[in-house]
């Protein structure tokens, strides 16, 4: 095949390097001319694929070797050819359906692909059963070498109804991607024009494979670990060399063996495996590589094949899917799941919530007994005690939650929702992942911020977290219970209340498209989601997910809401007027009637915050809420809602000189009646739906977006949305009624 065109200019102007250190060996049919760029590649694929055949049609039969590899008996099949002013050397691999393979033919292409020299690889794959020949392209990505990957037999694919998507298997893989026809020739042109380019490309791509979530949360450690310490080596990216240390990879671990930064990485290492050990049920890395490169292989195949014809016979995995997934199904039979789930975190959630109450309430009066300075007990109890107590009171809703979620998660039904509401959420511009993250919201947007870094493209990410204040914490929920019990009747309610979710949700994906469009454009990038085997749920593994979350909110408790909790008091307490209180303490102590009492310390108690700092700011704003039908009052509660949404409710209790209040109090709902109308009261509601998150989860939010200048963008998308939409609904309502 000698080339006539040698001094086209086209060819003349090619970017080559020389490659001098390979030639072939051996006497060809045809004589090959010296001097030409020699282009070394190895030929991988599992048996049966047609790499023989293709051979021929790459070369025309010229000028092939058959030998034995270096110290077997196993057959050497070496092609040597001219292209292209090109000399291309193609090594024929044994047969392999994984690299860590214990057969000798195996061993012999493992030895070869790890310690030869050699250009790039060529994966050759049977394209009437992709998923299965995917399993060694995943392991051949992990050597981080040049590769082209030729979908074989894609005629025969073809007949058999079987179409599948290379641009997009491409971008999942980050390789190239052509169909060819040994037998027939189709493509074969082409793949040598691929084998040009991609040698003679300097860098090589970087795969884009994703892992499950689990693996992945330690991968961005580690690498994370590497890129703040300025690690380097080689051509390997850090997540490549992550990915290697995590699975263990021995060749690189010997390689790095002496470097000091290994000292810092072991301990790292060790919890990150733990983790995994934990998600998989399993200590054998070997095996928990080969079952993530099965879910992976599976999702990549959901994503890019599509098939016209049913397989004759169907697993058990395929079987649940059939119905789980189906295309009109499968999304009322999760909403009912949802549905379910919510049921019973609000059903059962509700039941220790009064003894949970009393018991906080019984403990702060006990404190406060020892305490005789005024100011101090005032602290202690009402500022301490009362605001932390208000995130315990929701701590069995957070849980019932999140073992709904772990169940969902564990048997591996989340990953498939995921799969299904893809193609809707990229209408929205997100990717079906985004779904974990937004669902996990409901329950508390700080986890949910966290689980957001599993999103390996930037946009998707930075939108997924733009939006998930939209989704109602379950802190938000007393202001939700409290006003619609105060507006609505018991009947409707809980639809009301539903409604409110549900709107939430729908605004988030509208302002996640309007965000795609107007500041994170761009083409979207394909992100394939793994697709596990269905299993029975471990109780290790749900005690772990469950621990883990419910921990974190009370860490939030014990760290944020404290903090708030404290500074709350402070501006509600703070600058005293203490003419007033002596005013009102005479009065108080005239007072024959108990009620008369307790009024009058209410009214002392609404008239001190009404000139403390926290009413001060709150007046000082009131002119921005007022269009939307909002006092002060409920300018302070918002403003206080900041710190922690849980203390809305209880804020609106002393602002109105109820005193202690929580949602299921009738006086607050009979006073908020009596004070604000219908349309401000759904104002009040949307603005509370959309406005920033707490304390704690703003400032997660930050350490995940990367930077305190996302929150500023924050603060102003979610607020403007806020006021915007506050506004259309406060006088909208006000027409109608």
């Amino acid at each position: 095949m000698a080339c006539d065109n040698c001094n086209d200019e086209n060819i003349g102007k090619r970017k080559r390097r020389r490659r001098g250190q390979h030639s072939c060996t051996f006497e060809s049919k045809e004589p090959i001319k010296s001097g030409l760029d020699a282009i070394k590649i190895a030929l991988a694929g599992q048996p049966n694929v047609g790499k023989s055949m293709l051979i021929n049609a790459l070369s025309g039969s010229n000028s092939v070797k058959v030998g034995n590899f270096s110290g077997v008996t196993v057959d050497k099949l070496e092609v040597c050819f001219e292209h292209h002013c090109h000399q291309f050397d193609l090594i024929d691999l044994p047969g392999t359906y994984s690299i860590d393979g214990f057969t000798q033919e195996e061993k012999v292409a493992k030895d070869f692909l790890l310690n030869e020299d050699y250009d790039l690889i060529l994966n050759v794959v049977d394209s009437t059963n992709l998923q299965r020949n995917l399993l060694l392209t995943l392991e051949l990505l992990e050597l981080n070498k040049k590769m082209v990957l030729a979908l074989n037999m894609s005629d025969e694919a073809l007949k058999d109804g079987i179409n599948i998507d290379t641009k997009l298997l491409e971008k999942i893989l980050g390789v190239k991607v052509i169909k060819v026809s040994a037998k027939s020739g189709e493509g074969v042109e082409e793949l040598l024009e691929i084998l040009h380019q991609e040698a003679d490309k300097e860098n090589r791509e970087h795969s884009r494979v994703v892992f499950s979530d689990a693996v992945e949360e330690e991968l961005i450690e580690i690498e994370k670990f590497l890129n703040e310490r300025g690690f380097k080596y080689n051509s390997l990216t850090n997540r490549e060399v992550a990915i290697g240390l995590l699975f263990e990879d021995e060749k690189l671990y010997k390689k790095l063996h002496d470097n000091p930064i290994m000292i810092e990485l072991y301990p790292l290492l060790v919890d990150a495996r733990e983790h995994i050990y934990t998600h998989h049920d399993s200590k054998d890395i070997k095996e928990i590589k080969a079952a993530e490169h099965t879910a992976i292989a599976r999702g990549i195949a959901k994503e890019v094949v599509e098939a016209n014809s049913k397989p004759k016979s169907l697993t058990f995995t395929q079987k649940v899917d059939s119905i789980l997934m189906h295309k009109y199904f499968g999304i009322p039979i999760f909403l009912f799941f949802m549905w379910a789930l919510f049921q019973l975190t609000f059903e059962f959630g509700a039941l220790p919530m009064d003894y949970i109450d009393s018991a906080i309430s019984s403990f702060g009066n006990f404190v406060g007994s020892f305490i005789s300075n005024d100011n101090l007990r005032s602290l202690i109890v009402d500022g301490i005690i009362a605001g932390v107590g208000a995130v315990l009171l929701f701590l069995p809703n957070i849980i019932i939650l999140y073992i709904g979620i772990a169940l969902l998660e564990t048997t591996g039904y989340m990953s498939r929702v995921a799969f299904i509401l893809d193609g809707f959420f990229h209408k929205f511009g997100l990717h079906g992942k985004s779904f974990i993250p937004l669902v996990t919201g409901f329950g508390c947007t700080v986890p949910a911020y966290m689980a957001a870094r599993t999103l390996k493209s930037e946009k998707d990410r930075l939108i997924t977290l733009f939006i998930l204040g939209f989704m109602s914490c379950g802190a938000r929920l007393p202001i939700y219970v409290l006003f619609t019990g105060a507006f609505f009747s018991d009947k409707v309610a809980g639809n009301i209340l539903f409604l409110i979710y549900i709107s939430g949700a729908l605004l988030g994906l509208i302002m996640a498209k309007v965000l795609r469009v107007v500041v994170f454009r761009g083409e979207d990038e394909p992100f394939v989601m793994e697709l596990p085997r269905y299993r029975l749920p471990s109780f290790k593994l749900l005690w772990h997910t469950v621990y883990s979350n419910a921990a974190g909110y009370l860490k939030k408790a014990g760290t944020f809401i404290l903090a708030a909790s404290m500074l709350i008091w402070f501006a509600s307490n703070y600058p005293k007027d203490d003419s007033l209180v002596k005013s009102y303490e005479a009065k108080i102590e005239k007072a024959q009637n108990k009620e008369v009492k307790s009024q009058l310390e209410n009214e002392l108690n609404s008239k001190l915050l009404e000139s403390s700092y926290l009413g001060v700011i709150g007046k000082s704003t009131e002119a921005f809420f007022s269009p939307l039908g909002f006092d002060w009052r409920l300018t302070v509660a918002l403003e206080a809602g900041l710190a922690a949404k849980e203390v809305v409710v209880s804020t609106l209790g002393v602002l109105y000189s109820v005193g202690e209040a929580d949602e299921s109090s009738n006086t607050l709902k009979e006073i908020l009646k009596k004070n604000i109308d219908l349309a401000t009261a759904l104002s009040f509601i949307v603005f509370v739906m959309i406005y920033l998150p707490c304390m704690a989860a703003s400032a997660v939010f930050v350490k995940e977006a990367g930077g305190f200048r996302y929150l500023v963008y924050l603060f102003i998308f979610t607020t403007t949305t806020a006021w915007v939409l506050s506004f259309v609904t406060y006088n909208v309502v006000k027409l109608l009624t």
